[in-house]
């Protein structure tokens, strides 16, 4: 396997790197530079996306055959995920040996080997280089060196790592195992999604977001905001601050799990403080919302975020995978791919596509987000001396029984702080 290349020098001290200082040294406020500054970007680039973490990249229902690809992304960094004879799963750089190329357009498809369109050096499916042209020169012009290694011109490989159906990787040279990084208390929830069964996949949608990736992050660790923003929820009732809910989280703060059962749709002394409750409003087509048991437990929203990159979303009976791309420091693309489990009969395949239209880029719930998240950045290019107030519930970083809080969001940057040297 090959690592990252070394980090560049950064400016500033190991206590203040690119000479930022954190505005309080308690867990109340971040800075608005965070979400702004380049600089801060490209750090993060390194010591997140780079660092000794696992990125969700692909599930393995993608490639199920040898030769089966689909391209992918850690933070930044391009990577095709790809299924080898041998019938592993391997993870490479999308970017030629050569001279740097993309060399993989295509989202996904099945290739024996990839060639780069460049200067047509190709690779196998294992990332080794496999042959270039006029290795030995044109009529006794030109042509590599005698010494020249293929070996040592392989594609870049990534660390891999998969549980239940789920594709991992990372760009560090020597990562925690999956299960130590997840810890138990995480690891509950993911295999109460990937437990086993074999995975379909329903869909793909795909959105730009013009916002910093740790807003978009944010917004799944914040159930204070789903009260009130999104009418759609609070009105129908199917996440409210006065519903049986929990935000449980590892012993770092890195990942966290919000988990929901949905109550009933009258108004009430909580209601009353929730300006988008609209107890008139009703669906025509009941379906939407009819949802089928098919978990050991009572929730009916689990949200899960984990660190770096992915949201798996459990809502009624959508199964999805969000996976963020930063394009930026005001720039995030968000992957959905949608997915149920091989044995789903067709009616449960339905009830999943049908209360898709809840999230995605213009579900009747997210398209809420998508749009505030926006306005955040604006606000935040604004005032990049500034900083966010996070208070709600307290000062605390620990599991909360209630969902008036932003615990995980506070729990999130003592660790991101650790990380970035902050």
């Amino acid at each position: 396997m090959t690592g990252r290349t070394a980090e560049t020098d950064v400016p500033g001290t190991d206590s203040a790197p690119l000479g930022r200082r954190w505005p309080s040294d308690d867990t109340s406020r971040i800075p608005n530079w965070v979400y702004t500054d380049e600089d801060v970007f490209r750090l993060e680039q390194q010591r997140i996306f780079g660092g000794p973490f696992w990125n969700y990249v692909a599930l393995a229902a993608e490639v199920p055959e040898p030769g089966d690809f689909v391209r992918s992304w850690v933070g930044d960094h391009p990577v095709v995920v790809v299924r080898t004879r041998r019938g592993t799963i391997n993870v490479v750089s999308n970017r030629c040996a050569h001279r740097g190329l993309a060399f993989c357009m295509q989202q996904h498809g099945k290739a024996k080997t990839f060639v780069c369109p460049y200067h047509q050096w190709s690779f196998d499916l294992d990332g080794n280089l496999t042959g270039l042209p006029f290795k030995r020169g044109v009529r006794g012009n030109g042509g590599m060196p005698a010494d020249f290694d293929f070996a040592a011109h392989g594609l870049n490989t990534l660390a891999v790592a998969e549980r239940g159906g789920v594709v991992f990787a990372s760009l560090a040279a020597d990562p925690p195992t999956l299960q130590d990084s997840f810890g138990a208390p995480m690891l509950r929830y993911f295999d109460r999604v990937f437990d086993g069964r074999e995975l379909r996949v329903l869909g793909y949608q795909r959105q730009r977001i013009p916002a910093n990736w740790k807003l978009v992050f944010e917004n799944i660790k914040d159930p204070y905001h789903a009260s009130l923003l999104h009418v759609f929820l609070v009105s129908l009732g199917l996440f409210r601050a006065d519903q049986p809910s929990k935000v449980v989280m590892d012993a770092t703060g890195q990942h966290a799990a919000l988990l929901s059962r949905r109550g009933g749709q009258s108004a009430n002394d909580v209601t009353a403080e929730i300006r988008q409750f609209d107890d008139r409003l009703e669906l025509h087509d009941k379906n939407m919302l009819r949802p089928a048991k098919e978990f050991p437990d009572d929730h009916t929203v689990v949200m899960h975020t984990l660190w770096p990159n992915l949201m798996v979303q459990a809502q009624t009976n959508t199964l999805a995978m969000r996976a963020m791309a930063p394009r930026s420091a005001g720039v995030t693309d968000l992957h959905w791919t949608y997915f149920g489990y091989a044995d789903d009969d067709e009616e449960m395949t339905l009830r999943r596509l049908r209360q898709a239209n809840l999230q995605g880029p213009a579900g009747m719930i997210g398209i809420d987000d998508w749009e505030v998240l926006a306005y955040n950045q604006t606000g935040l290019l604004s005032d990049p001396g500034g900083a966010g107030v996070v208070e709600m519930g307290g000062l605390g970083v620990t599991d909360e029984d209630h969902m008036v809080t932003e615990a995980a969001i506070r729990a999130m940057y003592v660790y991101y702080r650790e990380v970035m040297g902050w």
